[in-house]
């Protein structure tokens, strides 16, 4: 599949993901959103080249489409609640743009036919002006915005702010031979306690590597128990 990406035309991650699941005639569930994550990391390479600026939303929205894709493979993967809640949120969200995007659509081509502008025959002539009741306070007009602002604020979400941590793998490798330096065997368990779950995935990746460049023997008795490692 060819994308063509137009930075004057972009209008976000969650657009395009639409797009993929309205092209293949998909309802939006989690079965369907597996579906299409290769097509999403597709086009996700394109913007990485023509526009990394925008790259970080689509990397959001690309890490839930991982972890649908994740659960849809392995069914018998346990998600944080914080995981499944990102979810339900990705669909909740796609939702509620395809109704937004069938209504913008619909004013636009009830517009285009007929542009409906209505006018009190005596104001005609005068221009464009605001002509209020004459019982209309000012504090009546806070009113009705402020109940407007609360209704957005139910389907719009606030942006928030993401600390992102960097771990570099040469140095987390280099980190990990002078370990074995010193000790015979270095046991996974032990010597990822108490690191945050990004430090564990880079150690685990850090072992995979070594292990094809046939650097370390490592041992596991069965399933899920204790991995061992010794330097060659």
């Amino acid at each position: 599949m060819v994308y063509e990406f137009k930075s004057e035309q972009y209008s976000g991650p969650i657009e395009k993901l639409l797009e993929l699941i309205e092209e293949k005639k998909l309802e939006i569930t989690q079965l369907n959103l597996a579906l299409i994550t290769a097509d999403f990391l597709t086009y996700l390479t394109t913007i990485e080249k023509q526009a990394p600026g925008i790259l970080a939303d689509f990397l959001a929205v690309a890490s839930r489409l991982l972890l649908i894709k994740s659960k849809a493979l392995v069914p018998n993967l346990v998600l944080e609640q914080e995981e499944e809640e990102e979810i339900r949120d990705l669909e909740k969200r796609l939702k509620i743009y395809q109704e937004f995007k069938a209504a913008r659509n619909y004013l636009k081509n009830l517009w285009q036919e007929q542009p409906l502008v209505f006018s009190r025959e005596f104001l005609a002539a005068s221009g464009k002006l605001f002509y209020p009741p004459k019982n209309l306070k000012p504090t009546d007009l806070k009113v009705v915005i402020e109940r407007l602002l609360a209704e957005l604020r139910k389907i719009v979400y606030e942006t928030k702010d993401f600390k992102i941590e960097v771990i570099n793998l040469e140095e987390k490798m280099r980190e990990f031979l002078e370990r074995l330096k010193t000790a015979q065997a270095v046991n996974f368990g032990k010597m990822t306690d108490s690191q945050s779950r990004a430090e564990i995935i880079t150690c685990f990746l850090v072992i995979l590597h070594l292990i094809k460049d046939q650097l370390i023997n490592v041992e596991q008795g069965e399933h899920f128990s204790e991995i061992t490692i010794e330097k060659i």
